[in-house]
């Protein structure tokens, strides 16, 4: 109940559109008179905020955005250029692959599940299903059998049905099996800028230049590298194809 509540909050303020907007009321508790009053305001306040707090969270963990963040940190590392593109680069251009990547599951989510609950043509507990289910299905297509087991067998999950995996078991091993395959992509980006450093030290060595830092000379040549071969857009590309999309995927 509380991951649907928090995805539904992040896709409603993702693709609402302002026509669909309507006032917010809301109760934190009883009369200002009753007993114990104060108190469960005070809770549901809390308990408010930590759902608020926790969406961004739970957009990452059900999304491609482990995947995406960690491919283009590899990268940076790869390169050596140390901050360079900075944090909130590599930030914005993950979450900006991870919103067209998954375009489609938002856009199920919200047409079967928070545009009826806006228009009222449902109620809460028969929209939050609605609402998870692409995200299910997402996860499900990307999830490694192996790491779901690992998950349903200490949480002592038998299903007939992949599709009635609990959450609880599939978030993690969804990130878990995300983790993995960026590693793999990390580990074929990391190849070529390798045997470049092996190059520069190899020849900074033979001239009797051992002071010299190959690190700092290797830069240039890595960079001039990423450049001629388009690197960035072999790497979104790839991005792209391992979800199904892109040139090559499939």
């Amino acid at each position: 109940m509380a991951l649907a509540i928090c995805v539904g909050l992040v896709i409603a303020i993702w693709g609402a559109n302002p026509a669909l907007a309507q006032s917010l009321n809301l109760n934190l508790g009883g009369d200002a008179g009753g007993d114990g009053s104060t108190t469960s305001r005070i809770i549901q306040l809390v308990g408010l905020l930590t759902v608020l707090s926790l969406a961004p969270g739970l957009l990452i963990m059900v999304t491609s955005f482990t995947r995406v963040v960690v491919v283009l940190s590899i990268l940076r590392h790869a390169l050596a250029t140390q901050t360079a593109p900075p944090n909130m680069v590599i930030t914005s251009l993950a979450l900006f692959i991870t919103f067209f990547i998954m375009a489609p599951t938002f856009e199920q989510a919200w047409d079967n599940g928070l545009a009826p609950l806006i228009a009222e043509d449902i109620t809460e507990e028969e929209a939050f299903p609605l609402i998870v289910e692409p995200f299910r299905v997402f996860m499900l297509a990307h999830v490694r059998a192996k790491d779901l087991d690992l998950f349903m067998s200490f949480n002592k999950e038998t299903v007939s049905d992949p599709s009635e995996v609990s959450i609880q078991a599939l978030i993690p091993a969804f990130m878990i099996s995300e983790l993995r395959r960026a590693f793999e992509i990390g580990f074929l980006i990391f190849l070529p800028f390798v045997v470049i450093d092996m190059v520069i030290a190899s020849v900074l060595m033979s001239m009797g230049m051992m002071m010299l830092p190959p690190m700092m000379l290797a830069m240039p040549f890595k960079l001039i590298f990423f450049v001629l071969v388009d690197g960035w857009y072999l790497i979104v590309g790839s991005l792209l194809s391992s979800y199904g999309g892109g040139p090559g995927g499939g």
